[in-house]
């Protein structure tokens, strides 16, 4: 008489391996839809609390879980520090002063602003220099956006913005272009005297398209490659409101 196979322990070991395939790949896709959570630190390098601030973005911008991205405001420009003068920040715009003030009319519900400043997500903030906070925030917005925003190379100078998921539409897509790392020697000004290493430094913010609900599908102009520029796509209704979507765009960043 013969016996009966043995498979119940070939059946266990193959449903245990179809189990844990499943889970890493599952894993992965979550992984992959993800979006990073937007930090934007408002500094000066009138500033002399600033430097930790912008220290600390140096490390998230080498995140995979970040885009970091640091605005420079223009209201330090014109305070005189004693002796020392007062001293123009050469990467300040008003542009930039106005998207903190939005920010700080919608999240703190006042015009006031101060540096060094961190918004998270474009909903939280709290001081730059206070990482557990921001790490908090961070942790708290991890995979909460509702969109995917995926950026690739299409061509010389190119890139191809793909826009998938589900969330309050209209809103805008916006293209902000930054210098990846610059040292600056300040010669006057709270910080006269020190060698300043700026991160993710924005010198610009387009509007490239609008985005009405449902995958979305553009191209954009990339910076020159070699030169030091990195670049960053965001979907927001509008400055002071929550980012619903964000992605380096190649090689911007830091390793």
């Amino acid at each position: 008489m013969a016996r009966p196979r043995r498979l119940a322990p070939l059946v266990f070991t193959m449903a245990v391996a179809v189990a844990a395939a499943i889970t890493a790949s599952g894993a992965k896709a979550a992984e992959a839809a993800a979006s990073p959570v937007v930090v934007e630190l408002f500094t000066s390098q009138g500033c002399y609390s600033c430097p930790p601030a912008e220290a600390y973005l140096g490390k998230l911008a080498g995140r995979a879980d970040v885009v970091a991205l640091e605005f420079h405001v223009d209201y330090w420009d014109d305070l005189v520090y004693g002796s020392a003068g007062k001293w123009k920040d050469p990467f300040s715009s008003p542009q930039f002063t106005q998207r903190q003030r939005s920010y700080n009319a919608q999240i703190r519900k006042t015009g006031g602003v101060y540096t060094p400043q961190m918004v998270i997500g474009g909903n939280r903030e709290t001081v730059g220099s206070h990482e557990n906070k921001v790490e908090k925030a961070i942790s708290q917005l991890t995979r909460t956006a509702p969109l995917t925003v995926e950026v690739r190379e299409s061509g010389a100078a190119q890139l191809t913005v793909q826009i998938d998921g589900t969330g309050p539409a209209p809103a805008s897509v916006w293209l902000v272009r930054f210098h990846r790392t610059i040292e600056t020697r300040v010669r006057s000004g709270e910080n006269k005297g020190k060698t300043l290493t700026s991160h993710n430094i924005v010198t610009g913010v387009q509007k490239i398209a609008d985005w009405t609900g449902g995958p979305l599908s553009l191209e954009a102009a990339s910076p020159a490659a070699g030169s030091g520029q990195g670049c960053a796509v965001l979907v927001q209704q509008a400055p002071g409101t929550p980012i619903l979507g964000a992605s380096y765009c190649p090689g911007a960043r830091s390793s």
